[in-house]
């Protein structure tokens, strides 16, 4: 009897267990479900964030900028002023786009990202070429005269590293570059001070063209290598070619990797960008030196190309068809434009060259 009054005691804690052990693991799937929508939200959120992030900036007016800048700033518009002023706009941009500069993100959804990252690198070229021409010609009457103390800070700061995320950023670095580009432009403009100079002459010009040339024209064999093609080597040496004999000359096949054609065309977008903001400034500042060249309808001509590179890609990717395949060859199309762009380039360091 005392064994079964003690057995009918413990029945009702035999089946409380199994009411136990459902609500744990009704709470184990209640939490379970929980974290996957979370986890399901935030990276919903992240690619419509990324997505947001990767919308290159549109194209803007040159000269209205420079003057507005003007007009907020009480400055006057002398000649150089639309050059620094595009610049410092140009670089900014790098900044203040939506979601800043990505190319140093640690977190998501800018380490996901790599088409704008090398978009912003392509602008970062062109920033560092036209203030190594600030600070080694533009600002200078010649070679032996001093340069500018200012422009002289800013070079180093955009030529820091892009990729660098803390102590110090590169945003920090950058900034400070369009910091002294400020101080240069406030004393440029300023009619008290003689310190800062700007000589738009055609010297001066065909120098950062020969720059811009020698960038244009990599792009262009970098954009072709995306189908692959056969390059010729021509290091040849001269002790080794026997006279009467046809030279045997090597060849190779260059082709881009599969996963940088993307960044590569990105890469060209970039400073295809940058370049024809840069050059409608160049257009305001030399104005007379290229009316007396006859050059101002070539440099139209570049900056029509350039701003031709930057229509809209409807395709969710880049494509890489065949040259005269089914599907379409971004980077090829992009080669082209980059190429008429080059060649319009040599005709205009040509016709500065003359006398």
């Amino acid at each position: 009897m005392l064994d079964w009054k003690k057995r009918e005691d413990r029945a009702p804690e035999r089946a409380a267990e199994p009411k136990s052990a459902t609500r744990g693991y009704l709470r184990g799937m209640l939490f379970s479900r929980a974290l996957v929508t979370l986890v399901g939200l935030y990276l919903l959120a992240t690619i419509l964030i990324g997505w947001y992030w990767s919308q290159e900036p549109a194209l803007f007016p040159v000269q209205q900028n420079a003057q507005l800048a003007a007009e907020k700033e009480g400055r006057k518009m002398v000649v150089g002023y639309t050059t620094v002023e595009t610049l410092k706009s140009v670089a900014g941009t790098l900044l203040n786009k939506p979601g800043g500069y990505l190319s140093n993100d640690r977190f998501p959804p800018g380490v996901w990202l790599d088409n704008i990252p090398s978009w912003e690198y392509g602008v970062l070229v062109q920033v560092r070429d036209l203030t190594r021409a600030l600070r080694k010609d533009f600002a200078r009457s010649q070679s032996q005269s001093a340069e500018d103390a200012d422009l002289a800070k800013a070079e180093p700061r955009f030529n820091f590293d892009n990729k660098s995320w803390m102590l110090p950023s590169s945003e920090s670095e950058y900034q400070e570059g369009i910091n002294s580009l400020s101080r240069y432009q406030a004393r440029l403009s300023d009619p008290n001070q003689n310190n800062a100079l700007f000589y738009a002459r055609a010297d001066n010009l065909n120098n950062w063209l020969g720059d811009v040339a020698t960038r244009l024209g990599s792009l262009s064999q970098r954009l072709s290598a995306s189908v692959g093609r056969v390059k010729l080597n021509t290091a040849l040496k001269t002790e080794s070619v026997i006279p009467g004999q046809v030279p045997q000359v090597d060849e190779e096949i260059v082709e881009t990797p599969w996963l940088q054609i993307d960044n590569v065309f990105y890469e060209a977008r970039g400073q295809a960008w940058a370049l024809s903001h840069l050059l409608r400034a160049v257009e305001v500042d030399f104005a007379d030196v290229l009316a007396k060249k006859n050059a101002t309808v070539s440099v139209r001509q570049i900056i029509r190309e350039l701003e031709a590179s930057q229509q809209p890609v409807w395709s969710p990717m880049i494509l890489n068809g065949s040259g005269f395949g089914i599907l379409a060859n971004h980077s090829l199309v992009m080669a082209n434009y980059i190429s008429r762009a080059n060649a319009a380039v040599i005709d205009l360091r040509q016709l500065l060259n003359q006398g």
